[in-house]
């Protein structure tokens, strides 16, 4: 299809982003998954997937899914995934508190990896192509500015389990 005919303009939207940072937690998990018993690697692995994935809920909750509550037909996705994204972190959080050299480990991991694996899939499939129709190319930039924006600043915030930042 030629580019004139495309809906979309050839600057990444909001969408775009979101999916390479989705892209880019899939290989980290797929990189964990690979890995064995309590290894710096894993170590190493685990907490840059645990801020990359706060970081990212956090943001596109501000960037997207704000957004989307404020629209009653797309409030009710909206919630489900924000929802989701607290399942997630408290995954992830348990997980942090969970000796990494045990099976019990490797067990709760793959339950997250398959639980996020899963609200990846939910996001790309039926929220945002349900987002793209509602909102306008200025308004997915829009969005997609806020979320470059205040993700590095939620990354600086987070933590890898469930401890506060002082």
């Amino acid at each position: 299809m030629a580019a004139s005919a495309s809906k979309k303009p050839l600057k990444k939207d909001i969408f775009d982003v979101l999916i390479e940072d989705h892209n880019h937690h899939r290989e980290l998990l797929k990189r964990i998954n690979e890995t064995v018993g309590k290894s710096e690697e894993r170590v190493a692995l685990f907490e840059e997937f645990a801020l990359e994935a706060k970081a990212h809920a956090a943001a596109e909750e501000q960037a997207l899914y704000s957004t989307l509550m404020a629209h009653p037909d797309t409030t009710d996705e909206a919630r489900h995934a924000v929802a989701e994204h607290h399942e997630m972190e408290e995954l992830i959080n348990e997980l942090a508190e969970t000796d990494m050299g045990t099976g019990a480990w490797l067990v709760k991991f793959r339950g997250l990896k398959e639980e996020y694996e899963h609200h990846l899939e939910e996001e790309e499939n039926d929220i945002f192509p349900i987002a793209e129709e509602e909102f306008s190319d200025a308004e997915e930039q829009r969005m997609r500015k806020v979320f470059e924006a205040r993700k590095p600043k939620e990354k600086s915030n987070a933590t890898v389990g469930g401890e506060t930042r002082d």
